[in-house]
């Protein structure tokens, strides 16, 4: 059983996504769906258990694709939107218990950078929902739940 975020989890994440064109997936967005441009989605989680620094994980939409990659460091591209929270808030909305609305409404999670990018991808995950609920299942969550 995969540990969240670790790289196991990312390439199972990455696997479970294979396949999936943006195209279908979100109809309204034509700049994400045309596959126009690169646009990426960066998560800064802290408080990862066993990690002293904050693991910042990156939802990439690129050529008709959706793909997650570690932290790459200041060498990687800067993101469209930022969202920062931590580890047992991630950890909650990977496993559907708490929503992105819920965690924005109550101050869990900080948005910086173009939100409509935000908006596209979280409907992009959406529908690729089905693909990704038995990642969740087989997900070791550690101390913080699940």
């Amino acid at each position: 059983m995969p540990r969240f975020y670790s790289p196991e989890w990312v390439e199972q994440f990455n696997q479970a996504l294979a396949g999936i064109e943006v195209e279908g997936a979100a109809p309204g967005d034509a700049s994400l769906a045309a596959g126009e441009r690169e646009v990426r989605v960066a998560q800064v989680v802290r408080d990862v258990p066993a990690r002293s620094d904050p693991l910042t994980v990156t939802l990439v939409v690129a050529d008709r694709r959706l793909h997650l990659e570690l932290d790459r460091g200041a060498d990687g591209p800067a993101p469209d939107v930022t969202v920062s929270l931590d580890y047992a808030d991630a950890a909650a909305m990977s496993r559907g218990d708490l929503t992105p609305a819920e965690a924005v409404a109550t101050g869990r999670i900080r948005v910086r950078g173009d939100l409509s990018v935000l908006v596209a991808v979280h409907g992009l995950l959406t529908a690729a929902g089905p693909r990704l609920a038995g990642l969740s299942a087989g997900t070791d969550y550690g101390a913080e739940g699940g």
